[in-house]
């Protein structure tokens, strides 16, 4: 008869205590060598964010000098640039390729397409199109923390671990939200299962607390709020029932949105030749939206604190947030590079403000960060740390009307995500 196994608690109190005393002494405390790995990591990524946010802010104060009838030469030949870093660095490719490979590739990202990327996202997003640094960021963050695991001699999920922490710190660099990033990173990957890689949580959260101070120290981004909202305070339980209101609104943008983004991937893909023949004339498109709309130029981290502080009608509004969408999806399925979080934040926040010019009574900061949480959560399939960023970003302090709204986005959106990556495999779309 073989001897019985012995269950986890009896091994447990098999432990003498001259046993455990030696465990302890030998380290004491609960951190380790990961722990200082994951810091490493993290302040190694906030060293790139903050280069790259740097030279970013030169370029765009140089571009955005080009107004009126000149952006109609520059974003076209911006875009000539772009397609030519491209047809000759390769294609970078975009967020659904990440997602491929940390869920398909064990979490490896490949750094050979860093260059690209990186010059064909500065470029993009320094002369006026709505996609922003984060996308870029996470991809070349991600790749790195990639390298760093091969040097480390790491594989399966101790790899993916690395590729997710290192994502998540190039995330929060932007955003100067630690746990918003560390969230982000992993639910970003499911269009349902929040946190599938939930072992990858804690290194998340140490490598985004790190490349948030480095990221902070060089370019004194994150300290304060991003934006001025108007103060709100949780007083009344009238506010979940408009925060599920605006949740649903945010849900049918999420709708709109998705489908001015698929008609535009359908219009370019069928545009014939190089690609940057493509990329010229998204330019040109980009270019002639920014000259009727100025404020759909650029990715919206600037352009949201006009909204908040200038009288604008709520029909110019609502035309705002619909060119808004066209200006995103044109940017993205056109060839340009960037991310679309913090543009649907700005759309939200159009639609927001509209709501409640159109009804008075309303309390705008509620209508507008409810609504920029729910747009985005219907999009991104993000709810949780679409909740903890709106808060961050908005120095809204009640968060809980905010999930409820991103709760009714992510609810309420189409089954089948913009991501189509986020599915995994692609009769999930149909079996689930």
């Amino acid at each position: 008869m073989p001897p019985r196994k012995l269950s986890p608690t009896d091994r447990t109190q098999s432990w003498t205590f001259p046993q455990l005393l030696g465990i302890v002494r030998r380290n004491p405390l609960m951190i380790s060598r990961w722990v200082l790995r994951w810091m490493v990591l993290g302040t190694v990524c906030g060293l790139f964010a903050g280069l790259y946010w740097n030279i970013l802010e030169w370029m765009i104060h140089f571009l955005s000098q080009f107004k009126g009838l000149t952006v109609l030469i520059v974003m076209p030949l911006a875009g000539l640039i772009i397609g030519l870093v491209i047809h000759f660095l390769g294609n970078p490719g975009e967020i659904g390729v990440i997602v491929d490979n940390i869920h398909f590739r064990g979490g490896r990202l490949d750094a050979r397409k860093n260059p690209a990327m990186i010059l064909a996202s500065l470029v993009s997003i320094s002369a006026g199109g709505s996609a922003g640094p984060e996308a870029p960021l996470v991809q070349v963050t991600g790749s790195f923390g990639t390298w760093v695991a091969d040097r480390w001699k790491l594989e399966g999920e101790d790899l993916r671990t690395i590729s997710l922490a290192a994502m998540a710190a190039g995330f929060t660099a932007l955003f100067g939200a630690p746990l918003g990033g560390a969230v982000f990173a992993l639910e970003i990957l499911h269009h349902q299962h929040v946190l599938e890689y939930y072992e990858a949580l804690m290194p998340a959260i140490v490598s985004s607390c790190a490349s948030y101070l480095v990221f902070a120290t060089i370019t004194h981004l994150g300290i304060a709020p991003t934006w001025h909202f108007p103060q709100y305070g949780l007083h009344n339980i009238d506010d979940f029932a408009l925060a599920i209101a605006y949740g649903i609104i945010g849900a049918v943008a999420g709708w709109i949105f998705m489908a001015i983004f698929r008609s535009c991937d359908r219009t370019f893909a069928h545009l014939p030749g190089p690609i940057y023949f493509r990329t010229t004339i998204a330019g040109l498109a980009l270019g002639i939206f920014a000259f009727f709309f100025p404020l759909t130029r650029y990715f919206g981290h600037e352009e949201l604190e006009l909204i908040l502080t200038e009288n604008f009608p709520a029909t110019l509004l609502l035309t705002l947030a619909f060119a808004k969408m066209a200006t995103i999806s044109m940017t993205v399925t056109g060839g340009w590079r960037g991310g679309f979080i913090i543009p649907l934040f700005f759309t939200g926040a159009c639609i927001g403000k509209a709501i409640a010019l159109f009804i008075p009574g309303l309390n705008p900061a509620l209508a507008m960060i409810c609504t920029m949480a729910a747009l985005n959560s219907a999009v991104t399939r993000t709810p949780v740390s679409t909740t903890l960023l709106v808060s961050k970003l908005t120095n809204i302090s009640p968060f809980t009307p905010i999930l409820f709204a991103s709760l009714i986005g992510f609810f309420l959106a189409p089954k089948v995500p913009l991501i189509a990556s986020q599915l995994k495999m692609q009769k999930e779309a149909l079996t689930e």
